[in-house]
Formats: C-alpha cells, sequence, structure tokens
C-alpha cells in the first residue's frame, strides 16, 4: 500500500512540475493558444466552373481552392472578398451566382454550370447553379464564382 502511495506522490509532483514549466519556460505558455481560439470549423471549398448543363458529365473549364478559415488562401484569385461573400450570405450561394439585374445578355442556350463543393463551417456544401450562356456567368454580382 505504501509503494502505490509513493508512486501517486511521485506522478503528482512531475505533473505539476510539466505544468509549472510551461508556465515559466519561456515561449512555451504561447505556443499553443489555451480555450477556444485555437478552434475554428473548417471551411474549404473547391469550386468550378464546366461546360454544359450538368457538372457531372460537362466539361470542366476551371477549377479553384477556395479556405477561408483559419484564414482566406487557396488558389482563387480573391479568396478575401470570396470569403467576406461567404460569410454575409451564411453560406446560401444562390444570390452569390445569380446574374446582377442590370446584365444585358443574348438568349442562346450554351450552358454553364458553377459547382462548389467541400466544408463550410464545418458542414458539408454541395451546390450547383447553372446559367443559360457564359454572359450570365461573367455578370454575377459577386467574386466568388469570378474565377
Amino acid at each position: 500500500m505504501r509503494s502505490i502511495a509513493r508512486g501517486l506522490g511521485l506522478g503528482s509532483a512531475a505533473m505539476a512540475l510539466t505544468a509549472l514549466t510551461a508556465l515559466v519556460w519561456p515561449g512555451a505558455a504561447g505556443a499553443a493558444p489555451a480555450g477556444a481560439q485555437s478552434l475554428y470549423a473548417p471551411s474549404a471549398l473547391v469550386l468550378s466552373v464546366t461546360a454544359g448543363p450538368d457538372a457531372d458529365t460537362g466539361t470542366v473549364l476551371r477549377a479553384v481552392t477556395l479556405v477561408c478559415a483559419p484564414g482566406p488562401g487557396g488558389t482563387h484569385p480573391n479568396p478575401v472578398a470570396a470569403c467576406r461573400e461567404l460569410r454575409a450570405a451564411g453560406a446560401q450561394l444562390d444570390p452569390l451566382a445569380a446574374p446582377v439585374a442590370d446584365a444585358v445578355c443574348t438568349r442562346e442556350w450554351d450552358p454553364m454550370t458553377v459547382t462548389a463543393d467541400g466544408v463550410w463551417e464545418g458542414r458539408r456544401l454541395n451546390y450547383t447553379y447553372t446559367f443559360a450562356n457564359p454572359c450570365g456567368l461573367r455578370n454575377t454580382a459577386g467574386a466568388l464564382f469570378g474565377f
């Protein structure tokens, strides 16, 4: 019984010494932020533009990555603006994909499909929008699909 108590005492002393070292040692306390400040919900998407009415059977013309958490990044040409738009829209992408009201486009049928696939604030996101022609895509209101 005495050896068990001695072992517990040594273990407690070792843990206390480790905690004290982490508080006193230069740089050790700032190495890993404490609390919820270091946690974030992942937000990373693959955005693509496909020629055709269906992203599964069409020809992918271009694709980029967009990372919004922990900070803006990826291969998107303007990740800061695109992440800002997504946050403001609450991941409701229809308003971001819709052409501006005063866009002047022909009525030809040459469909272009945009997709956003990935994770937004920790939740799965799979979005598809088909424009009647490339003019509609060029005249979207935001930066999200401007690549």
